[in-house]
């Protein structure tokens, strides 16, 4: 267990050390110059994907293959699609070295949660504030045929919003992964969770 760990650590800081020589590494852009207006949080559906829409990464979790079927969180970032352009669903860009994608691939399912806080929306508002909202997104984390249209779309909507991406080592193999999304968990306000449904969700006009 031990000598996995260091492995994975040590394959982690290679990755890194090459992407700093290689002058990748920058600080995450703006989406966009104008941010998309903050919905009303009554309209449960235009909020749940403007705040999809305008992050850039969140904590996916999977069911952990190596612990027993722990539930194991990873920082990631993703795309739904262009700027100002997003359809909902989360991609990533996962190489198997990282537990994420290795745990995917043997048990799908997988949940992602994003917060408010991190746009910079929230005031003076803790995290964990139900004024500070929050979604998690419930679903089954797939592997994209990489030769397909929907993996080219994928990668321009991650590269678009993650330019580094581009110039991350071949040699990790990275792959596009999307939620296939079946539940929301939304809190955007106090009262508990935003009742809203996936089809709801998707069909929503940001």
């Amino acid at each position: 267990m031990k000598i996995k760990g260091f492995v994975y650590c040590s394959v982690l800081a290679s990755f890194f050390l090459f992407g700093f020589l290689q002058g990748s590494v920058h600080g995450r852009p703006l989406l966009t110059s104008s941010p998309a207006a903050r919905p009303r949080r009554g309209d449960a559906a235009p909020f749940a994907r403007w705040l999809v829409s305008q992050s850039s990464w969140g904590v996916l979790n999977t069911i952990s293959s190596e612990w027993g079927g722990a539930p194991f969180g990873n920082v990631v970032s993703f795309s739904d699609g262009l700027p100002e352009k997003g359809k909902g669903v989360p991609y990533f860009y996962l190489t198997e070295l990282d537990p994420t994608a290795s745990n995917a691939l043997k048990d799908k399912r997988s949940s992602f949660t994003i917060s408010e806080y991190n746009l910079g929306t929230c005031g003076k508002a803790d995290p964990e504030n139900p004024t500070c909202s929050k979604i998690t997104l419930v679903g089954k984390l797939k592997l994209i045929d990489g030769s397909s249209d929907e993996a080219e779309v994928a990668r321009t909507a991650l590269f678009a919003k993650h330019p580094e991406m581009k110039s991350w080592p071949k040699s990790h193999k990275f792959q596009v992964f999307k939620l296939d999304i079946e539940n929301i968990f939304m809190i955007n306000w106090y009262g508990g969770p935003k009742p809203l449904t996936v089809d709801q969700y998707l069909q929503a006009k940001m």
